[in-house]
């Protein structure tokens, strides 16, 4: 069932606070976690799944593809395997993404190679403004087609490949895509070869990993994966237990940093070295951030946040770093906003192609409290203020269907005091559903404005 739109106001600061966190379950492993529970063979069990409306959403998805998912308490999943390629649905079924990306491309990747698949793909308004060409031509290969031929935005028609056959496939920085490549090659005869050029998020690879006989991964000195599918070969069923999201931990962790006199704890996150960029740029400009209480549960590395506030240098991020932070840059800009200095991040162009473009609607949100930012050639300065005024200033985010620059601009009016009004506030529950719940424990106030 689809939120409520309402608006969120804040008015007032936050006082510094000292708390105990769990925050919600990661989102990309538990939507993978479905998806190849469903291709895997018997009965798959899901604990600690996100339940926020982009897992939902795949969840639908994958029933109308013919599979079996049953809730057993909150947060607590089976998923009846039936093996590669067996998807099924009538010609006029239509696969309704809403809001999720990570769905649309995994389970894209997924029918393209599952045989006498015709399917229509749809999304929200957000999301039919996200170019998938790049999608659209990475399962051309795989024998699949989209109709209606020039069209790289959804609606759009696919119709599955009919004798799929493996292919070469240079990734980039997104991980989706890389994922969605895997799921096709997984259904494909013959064997896939995925080069990265760019360390990306590898949850799938570590979802599967125990199947020696279906992949194997190489890594050269940099640390970028030569990742080798072999077709055609049964997985076996999941037993998960899905960590704390990282990415939703930063907000958190951005708000204790500033907030002076704070002190948080951040419990059972997921702390896989592709994941955590936005904590070690934190900690090369001087963030009291810890690691503790590491241990290793289904191929992920968890572990505890302990964050302490700080006094930070100016923000520099390194391009070969975007892939380990890219949920968290809006968030980031917010931060160096209110670090004295100039602040660099480099590399982020894919910001643009986000569930809005990341870079434009950060720079106008900013420009609101007089923080003077400079996008060119793919890098954006930020240069901090030493005090921010908030005399006759108010920040009005519209509805652009973007938790993260929802859930940041929320943590700069907690950090200010600056009169905010965000709109469509509800589509912070695509990935975060218990974000206000622990903003009012860590002690912060605000009003809902229901429409």
């Amino acid at each position: 069932m689809k939120s409520k739109s309402f608006s969120l106001i804040i008015r007032n600061k936050i006082k510094d606070y000292s708390r105990i966190i769990t925050p919600d379950s990661d989102k990309s492993i538990s939507i993978r976690s479905f998806i190849f529970g469903c291709m895997a063979l018997n009965v798959s069990r899901v604990k600690n799944v996100l339940e926020s409306e982009d897992v939902f959403a795949t969840i639908k998805c994958l029933k109308k593809l013919n599979f079996k998912i049953v809730k057993m308490n909150e947060g607590d999943y089976k998923v009846f395997g039936k093996g590669l390629g067996s998807a099924f649905c009538n010609n006029n079924i239509t696969l309704d993404f809403e809001n999720s990306g990570t769905a649309a491309r995994l389970i894209s990747g997924l029918i393209s190679t599952t045989p006498n698949i015709k399917v229509k793909l749809k999304g929200d308004n957000s999301l039919s403004k996200r170019n998938m060409s790049t999608l659209i031509n990475l399962l051309s290969r795989f024998g699949a087609t989209f109709y209606p031929r020039n069209k790289t935005f959804f609606p759009l028609t696919l119709v599955s490949s009919s004798i799929p056959i493996g292919i070469s496939y240079k990734a980039g920085v997104s991980a989706q895509l890389k994922s969605a490549c895997l799921i096709a090659g997984l259904n494909s005869f013959g064997k896939t070869l995925i080069i990265e050029s760019h360390a990306s998020r590898d949850h799938s690879e570590k979802i599967i990993a125990k199947n020696k006989e279906v992949i194997k991964i190489k890594k050269d000195k940099r640390g970028l994966s030569k990742i080798e599918i072999f077709g055609k070969k049964n997985l076996s069923a999941i037993n998960h237990r899905v960590p704390g999201d990282p990415s939703n931990a930063a907000f958190f962790t951005a708000l204790t940093l500033l907030k002076k006199n704070s002190k948080l704890k951040i419990k059972n996150v997921c702390l896989n070295p592709r994941r955590i960029g936005f904590y070690k740029l934190l900690k090369r400009s001087g963030a009291n951030i810890k690691f503790k209480n590491k241990k290793v549960l289904n191929n992920e590395l968890v572990g505890d946040i302990h964050v302490l506030s700080s006094n930070l240098k100016p923000l520099v991020s390194r391009s070969k770093e975007f892939s380990t932070m890219v949920d968290e840059f809006p968030i980031l800009f917010v931060m160096a906003s209110l670090i004295p200095g100039t602040s660099i991040f480099n590399g982020i162009e894919d910001l643009a192609n986000k569930e809005s473009n990341r870079i434009l609607e950060m720079k106008k949100i900013l420009k609101k409290i007089n923080v003077n930012c400079k996008y060119k050639s793919d890098q954006l300065k930020v240069k901090g203020l030493k005090k921010i005024s908030t005399k006759n200033k108010k920040i009005i985010v519209p509805n652009l269907h973007d938790h993260r620059i929802c859930m940041s601009t929320s943590i700069l009016s907690l950090l200010t005091g600056i009169n905010s009004e965000i709109k469509n506030f509800e589509t912070v529950r695509t990935s975060s559903p218990s974000f206000l719940k622990i903003i009012k424990f860590l002690g912060g106030k605000y009003e809902i404005k229901k429409k």
